[in-house]
């Protein structure tokens, strides 16, 4: 689970630390950052929405013969055909609002392209992998924290009706929330056991451009030669690779003991010490090139609980 002595107030700092017990050291994404990522995923949300809906309905309105102007009262003219394209604009609606977030946040970078945009992503506080139900958990609050209440909100507008000043204290509340808690969660990430973090923008090949154990898989301390079978790198995935880059790019002897002792025990080795890093540059530039691969195939592997 995440650890570490209560942080000051404002300190964005904080320390995941993974199922293998490696602590990795984070920085939480600030809440303009998360603001912006998520205008900008509604921006995106709704621009696609309009464009399918479009669609749709261009395509509906030349399957009523004559024109709308045709159809009987109340619909009862209607051709199925037609209602079948209504009924394909409500999924595709319903789709957007919840599936986009779900299926963005459930992959390999843990976020939607709003919060790649602004380099952050969601991350388990627990420090493993993200589960489908905590992303449901996460965005299904956002309903209850936003979404409804505005919708209500809307609906009473220009109304003198006393109900929309709760439904307006309610918004405030929530939206304000992050900014009383020291880890900047909404309610969402509190009940989802998730935080937003900023992604790291370096690449790992400019760490790990001098060292010739990337290349060649071969220990310029040891003389040993590391070279993984098919099998041996099936075991892991995007979420391990990203993890183990981060391991690398860190240069923490303690976390890369770590990482080899899990990584060996997973696979069945037993190098021995002293050869941390060449082992693990070895490792992660051939599962890297494995994983490549097979992106270029139409395959991927998200972590090691996929296939």
């Amino acid at each position: 689970m995440a650890s570490l002595a209560p942080p000051a107030r404002n300190d964005p700092a904080r320390v995941l630390v993974t199922p293998e017990g490696i602590a990795m050291p984070v920085k939480l994404a600030s809440r303009g950052s998360r603001l912006g990522a998520l205008l900008l995923d509604f921006m995106i949300i709704t621009f696609a929405m309009i464009a399918v809906i479009a669609v749709l309905s261009y395509i509906g309105s030349g399957l009523i013969p004559g024109g709308i102007d045709k159809i009987g009262e109340k619909g009862k003219d209607m051709p199925a055909a037609l209602e079948f394209v209504i009924i394909l604009i409500i999924a595709a609606a319903f789709l957007f609002r919840y599936g986009y977030f779900l299926a963005f946040e459930l992959g390999p970078r843990g976020a939607t392209p709003g919060k790649r945009l602004t380099g952050i992503r969601v991350a388990a506080r627990g420090g493993g992998r993200l589960t489908t139900e905590m992303v449901l958990a996460r965005n299904l609050m956002r309903d209850v924290e936003i979404l409804l209440p505005l919708a209500g909100l809307t609906s009473l507008f220009g109304d003198d009706s006393l109900s929309k000043w709760p439904m307006l204290a309610w918004i405030l509340a929530f939206s304000l929330f992050p900014f009383f808690n020291r880890d900047r969660m909404r309610a969402g990430d509190l009940v989802a056991g998730t935080w937003v973090v900023e992604a790291p923008r370096i690449k790992l090949e400019q760490v790990l451009s001098t060292g010739q154990s990337v290349a060649s898989g071969t220990s310029t301390y040891t003389g040993a030669s590391y070279r993984f079978s098919d099998e041996e790198l099936a075991v892991y995935g995007e979420y391990e690779l990203q993890t183990l880059e981060r391991v690398l790019r860190d240069d923490r002897h303690e976390a890369m003991v770590a990482v080899h002792e899990a990584i060996c025990r997973k696979i069945g080795w037993n190098p021995g010490a002293g050869d941390e890093r060449a082992f693990l540059e070895a490792y992660y530039t051939q599962l890297r090139h494995r994983l490549e691969s097979g992106m270029r195939m139409g395959k991927r592997k998200a972590n090691k609980f996929t296939s």
